[in-house]
């Protein structure tokens, strides 16, 4: 089995997350890819929707994919977990023959820094989703995305109309009331 994972905040999610997982899926050899939401990033120190909004949120975007799954383990764990942890609990519970990790490229500054970074990249292979002008080095695999916003925009109120159709006043209402 190949198995990606495509964690993160999603605070809220937008369409520069689903040009990533509509890639992933047609662009890599997966047999399965399980999107992850953080209870809270260990990088940060407080998310704008809780944990069980975001979920909603992404239920209702790729809930329904082929080859997808949806996965609250991190939620559940009500603290920021390490993203070591979530892939040996993958690995224990798939045993995936090739494990790819999708991440954006602003995380490559400090994915050095990881909790366990030299076990983790023992375990899985990266996937990088170019953003902005970022340079990605060139022993990491890349995946082109063609959408440009952030999560923090959305939440300043820029880019609405990069949001899924299906969750669009949802968020925008979520967003508005804070």
């Amino acid at each position: 089995m190949n198995l990606a994972l495509f964690g993160g905040s999603f605070d809220p999610p937008h369409l520069g997350h689903d040009s990533i997982v509509k890639m992933a899926l047609n662009e890599l050899d997966i047999d399965k890819l399980i999107i992850m939401p953080t209870f809270i990033s260990p990088f940060k120190a407080n998310f704008s929707a809780p944990p069980d909004v975001r979920l909603k949120w992404i239920k209702s975007i790729w809930g329904s994919l082929e080859n997808v799954e949806i996965s609250d383990f991190e939620i559940e764990q009500k603290r920021p977990v390490p993203t070591i942890q979530t892939a040996i609990y993958l690995k224990e519970k798939y045993n995936p023959e090739n494990f790819y990790l999708l991440l954006g490229a602003d995380h490559i500054r400090n994915l050095s820094t990881w909790h366990n970074y030299n076990e983790l990249k023992n375990i899985v292979k990266f996937i990088v989703a170019k953003r902005d002008e970022i340079e990605i080095p060139k022993n990491l695999q890349k995946i082109n995305t063609d959408v440009h916003i952030s999560s923090s925009e959305i939440r300043e109120g820029i880019g609405y109309e990069l949001l899924n159709d299906n969750i669009k006043e949802d968020i925008i209402k979520f967003y508005k009331g804070k």
